[in-house]
């Protein structure tokens, strides 16, 4: 027998270090043996915990109950050689070990059912014991990661080894494959995904669709940051709280979900509840506080108008995301937090950084996974499953059944996919109008009557509305119809003007009031959209000529003017 010396350095270490737990199955020929004897011979699942460079602090031994008495002499025998090790049995029945998909649903089932905690403990799935059939089958479930762990190996001692050791073992790094018998599985764990993320809505545009299949597979692989750019109202803070719900029912994060709108927060206020303060630091800092990026540890941090930060959290975020350190105001204590970051944003960021309001670092760091949500106009086929939706969710509001008469539903998708309804709030908009009809229904029956009436609000709303604030970003559509660029075109013409224009001349016009509003001067905005032009001429008068330009809509610079 050799028992593993438990070293003062090993102890001291474990007081730093994750748990490492250990997931196997019993290996009924390999790991038998109930005579002293058994004890000059290799057994793979008590060899694994005689390592002195392997620490298993659990091993959850995985069994059919018919192997139950050899189960416990090999967790009797674990016992004794790691003292240290707490290990547990599990019974996992399967009828036949070497029948595939009941294997796969019977460690699958496991799996699903075990409290994992990655964010606290190291899972090392052992694949030299059981069929190969089980061997199979944990390996594709750590691949999928309903296993968060990685795989480890172990082989026997070298023949000409005078003593008997633990033999070897090798931790193994998973490169992906495809199995045709379980592929259907994986692709309805997809399919369910992608429509969580969707909220269940069954969506018709295929961009769409496609968009949303992506940031299933990425926020399911990755714990870098995701950026979600896209008009106000497009639903940037949903999907960010249902990346997380779906990560979280994965087990890839144990934190919490924060959440914070930059442009609510300035100055020490927005340090303060980015990254905490200390007592005193700054007057009415009457007690510490830990800020939010402490508050998201081992789990997910939305910032939602991340552009809206100013130049000191930029750099202070830079590092956190870069390091996980930061410190908070008045302190010179490092405090460290494990957070994934997702960050939403109706701006145009590339601009923002050649206008130097956004770090250009900061952006290469968040920009790795980028994703442009369509404002309502450019989804104008998922407008009749999104208003099933919304009627069931003032539902569920107000506590009655909430129908539509045919002649009413026809009526109001006939307005909302029309060109009339410029929907300058997206789905904060259609949110709103489906919430008053449903309320103002008597009987919770919306009738043709309620529509028109609603239709009559949302145009003279549209027509009375300020220019939005925000910038348009790139990535397609930037200033069309449907983006914020077309929210200033109907706030500066009315949405009956702006519907009579030529596309071409719509969409140029957007451009133009994108880039007004964020210039402090008409020669400033001129720089930019003349920057080609303006190059190979003498003389150039910018604001004339954009003058001009503003002139044939009848629109007025100083109407327009004002950076967000």
């Amino acid at each position: 027998m050799r028992i593993r010396p438990v070293y003062k350095s090993v102890r001291e270490h474990s007081m730093t270090r994750k748990t490492t737990v250990v997931l196997g199955m019993l290996g009924p020929t390999l790991d038998t043996g109930k005579t002293a004897e058994r004890w000059s011979r290799w057994r793979p699942s008590v060899a694994l915990c005689q390592h002195e460079d392997l620490i298993v602090d659990r091993f959850e031994l995985l069994y059919q109950r018919r192997f139950e008495g050899l189960a416990e002499t090999v967790m009797g025998d674990v016992r004794r050689a790691s003292p240290e090790t707490d290990i547990r049995g599990h019974v996992v029945e399967v009828d036949d070990p070497w029948d595939f998909e009941a294997v796969y649903g019977a460690l699958h089932d496991f799996a699903r059912a075990y409290p994992f905690a990655p964010d606290r403990e190291d899972y090392l799935v052992h694949i030299t014991t059981g069929t190969h059939v089980a061997q199979i089958c944990l390996f594709l479930l750590t691949e999928s990661r309903y296993f968060p762990g990685r795989l480890i190996q172990t082989s026997p001692p070298k023949r000409d080894r005078e003593e008997l050791a633990a033999g070897s073992f090798t931790i193994i790094d998973l490169d992906l494959s495809k199995y045709d018998r379980i592929a259907s599985r994986f692709q309805k764990e997809q399919r369910e995904g992608v429509s969580f993320l969707k909220s269940g809505i069954d969506t018709r545009n295929a961009a769409y669709n496609r968009l949303i299949e992506r940031i299933e597979h990425v926020a399911i692989a990755s714990r870098a940051p995701i950026l979600l750019m896209g008009p106000t109202g497009a639903g940037k803070s949903q999907l960010a709280r249902k990346i997380y719900d779906l990560k979280k029912g994965r087990r890839q994060v144990g934190g919490d979900f924060v959440d914070l709108n930059c442009a609510t927060i300035r100055g020490d206020g927005a340090m303060s509840a980015l990254f905490g303060h200390t007592k005193g630091s700054f007057t009415g800092a009457l007690q510490d506080r830990p800020g939010l990026l402490r508050k998201a540890h081992e789990g997910v941090l939305f910032l939602d108008e991340i552009g809206e930060l100013g130049a000191d959290e930029q750099a202070m975020l830079l590092r956190a995301i870069e390091e996980k350190a930061f410190l908070p105001v008045g302190s010179d204590r490092e405090v460290r937090s494990e957070f994934q970051l997702l960050a939403g944003t109706n701006r145009d960021l590339a601009l923002e950084v050649l206008a130097g309001r956004f770090r250009e670092d900061l952006l290469a760091r968040i920009n790795l996974w980028t994703f442009r949500l369509p404002g309502l106009r450019e989804r104008v086929e998922d407008i009749e499953p999104n208003l099933d939706y919304e009627l069931d969710a003032s539902a569920r509001l107000l506590g009655v059944r909430i129908t539509m008469s045919r002649d009413a539903r026809a009526r109001f998708l006939e307005f909302a996919t029309s060109r009339e309804a410029v929907w300058p709030g997206n789905f904060r908009d259609f949110n709103a109008a489906v919430t008053r009809m449903a309320t103002l229904a008597p009987g919770g029956r919306i009738g043709v009557p309620i529509v028109e009436e609603e239709i009559e609000r949302l145009v003279e709303a549209w027509r009375r509305a300020p220019a939005a604030g925000g910038r348009t970003f790139a990535g397609g559509g930037a200033a069309g119809e449907g983006s914020d660029g077309d929210d200033l075109v109907v706030a500066a013409l009315g949405a009956r003007r702006a519907a009579a224009l030529d596309p071409f001349d719509r969409v140029q016009l957007a451009e133009v009031l994108r880039v007004l509003k964020g210039a402090r001067s008409l020669s400033e905005a001129g720089r930019v959209l003349f920057a080609a032009s303006r190059a190979k001429k003498k003389s150039v008068n910018d604001a004339d000529r954009l003058r001009k330009y503003l002139a044939r809509f009848d629109i007025d610079w100083s109407e327009v003017a004002g950076a967000g």
